[in-house]
C-alpha cells in the first residue's frame, strides 16, 4: 500500500514500502563517514544526525525527488585522518556554504566548469579514497581478529549479492557489538551544540580542504546530479539550483552542530537501486536519523569496535576510489591521486588543473 502526496504540479512524495528501502541506500555511505567523524574528532553525533534528518526531509520535500544529503566526502576524510580540526571541518563548510550559494544565485557553474575538467575531479575523488584507505588500514591493525570478522561480514554479503549493503550490514555488527559492551542507551536529549573555536581555524589547512572539497561538489554533486535526476527521473534540476541548496544547508546547518554536507549522485543513484522514486524516502530516511539522534549517546560512540570501524572506511574508500576507472585521462586522475597522499590534496589540486589544461590546449593544437 502506497500513500502519495502531490506538491505543485511537477512534486510529489510517496510513503511506500520501495520508498522505505530506497531510503536505505542513501544511508549507506552517510553512517560509516558520520560514525568515524563521532569517533574520531569532536563532533556530536546527535547533532550531526539531527542536521542530517532536518535536511533530508526539507530537500526531499523540496524537490520531490529523492535527492541526496551526505558529508561532504573530501572535507569529511581530511578530519578523520586528523588533517582537520572540528573548527576547521566547520569553517571549511561555512566557507563553502557562502560559495556555493553565491555560484547558486549567479548561475556561474557553466564557467567554473570550464576550469575544473573531468579527470581532475576523478584524481581528487581517488585521492579521497586513498586517504580514508591510509586510516581504515591503521584502525584495522589495532585488531587484526575484529577487523577479521568485520572483512568476513563485509565478503559474505557481496557473496549473497549485496554489494551495495555490505558497510551498512559491516555497521551494523560493530553497534551490535557496540551496544552488546554498553548497554542499550536510553533515550536522551541532544542538549545544545558544540561551539567549534573558528578564530583558532585560519590555517592552510582549510584551504586546502575547501578546493578539494569543492572540486567534487561541483563535479560530483552539483553536475553530475543534475544528470542523473534528468537521466533517472526525465526532471530538470539544474547545476545552480542544487549549488545554492548545498549553499543555504552548510550556512544553516554548521551552525547547529552538522558537519559540511551535499547533493551526491552515488548518494541519488543509491537510493534509485534500492527503490526510492520520490522525496517520500528522503522523508522516511530524516525521520529514521531523527530517532537515531536520540539513542547515540557518547558511550554507545566511545564502545564501537575501532578495528571494524577500519573496515567500514576501507569499504567507503574502495567505493569512491574506484571511480578513477571512469576517468578520461586515467593517468593524470592517478597522478593527481597518489600526489595528494604523499604531498598536498590542495598542490595536487592546483596541478591537476594546470596539467588538464596544457594538455587540452595541446591536444587541440595537433
Amino acid at each position: 500500500m502506497a500513500v502519495s502526496v502531490r506538491i505543485g504540479e511537477s512534486r510529489r512524495i510517496e510513503f511506500s514500502a520501495s520508498e522505505l528501502t530506497g531510503a536505505v541506500g542513501d544511508s549507506i555511505t552517510v553512517l560509516p563517514i558520520v560514525v568515524a567523524l563521532a569517533l574520531l574528532t569532536e563532533i556530536s553525533l546527535p547533532h550531526v544526525l539531527i542536521a542530517f534528518g532536518v535536511f533530508q526531509v526539507v530537500w526531499g520535500v523540496w524537490y520531490g525527488l529523492p535527492v541526496s544529503v551526505e558529508p561532504m566526502k573530501a572535507l569529511a576524510a581530511l578530519a578523520v585522518a586528523g588533517a582537520l580540526s572540528y573548527a576547521e571541518l566547520a569553517l571549511a563548510g561555512l566557507v563553502l556554504g557562502v560559495v556555493l550559494l553565491g555560484i547558486g544565485y549567479t548561475g556561474a557553474l557553466s564557467v567554473v566548469k570550464r576550469w575544473i575538467g573531468e579527470p581532475v575531479i576523478r584524481g581528487i575523488q581517488f585521492a579521497v579514497g586513498l586517504i580514508l584507505l591510509e586510516t581504515a588500514l591503521s584502525l584495522a591493525a589495532e585488531d587484526f581478529m575484529l577487523a577479521g570478522v568485520g572483512l568476513a561480514i563485509a565478503l559474505g554479503v557481496v557473496t549473497l549479492g549485496y554489494k551495495n549493503a555490505s558497510a551498512l550490514v559491516v555497521l551494523g555488527a560493530g553497534a551490535a557489538i557496540a551496544v552488546w559492551t554498553s548497554g542499550v542507551p536510553a533515550v536522551q536529549s541532544p542538549g545544545l551544540p558544540p561551539v567549534p573555536a573558528l578564530e583558532s581555524a585560519l590555517t592552510w589547512g582549510v584551504a586546502d580542504g575547501i578546493v578539494a572539497q569543492f572540486a567534487m561538489t561541483i563535479g560530483n554533486a552539483a553536475l553530475a546530479t543534475s544528470l542523473l535526476f534528468s537521466d533517472l527521473f526525465d526532471r530538470e534540476v539544474s547545476a545552480d539550483e542544487l549549488s545554492g541548496s548545498m549553499g543555504v544547508t552548510n550556512l544553516l546547518a554548521v551552525p547547529l552542530g552538522g558537519i559540511p554536507m551535499c547533493h551526491g549522485c552515488d548518494g541519488v543513484a543509491g537510493k534509485y537501486e534500492f527503490g526510492a522514486r520520490t522525496g517520500g524516502a528522503n522523508v522516511l530516511l530524516g525521520i529514521g536519523y531523527l530517532t537515531l539522534a536520540l539513542v547515540a549517546t557518547g558511550t554507545l560512540v566511545a564502545a564501537f569496535p575501532l578495528a571494524m570501524l577500519g573496515v567500514l572506511l576501507a569499504l567507503v574508500a574502495l567505493s569512491l576510489g574506484s571511480s578513477v576507472k571512469e576517468s578520461s585521462d586515467l593517468p593524470l586522475s592517478m597522478g593527481i591521486g597518489l600526489l595528494a597522499l604523499v604531498w598536498n590534496i590542495g598542490a595536487a589540486f592546483a596541478l591537476g588543473i594546470c596539467a588538464h589544461l596544457l594538455f587540452e590546449r595541446y591536444r587541440r593544437g595537433a
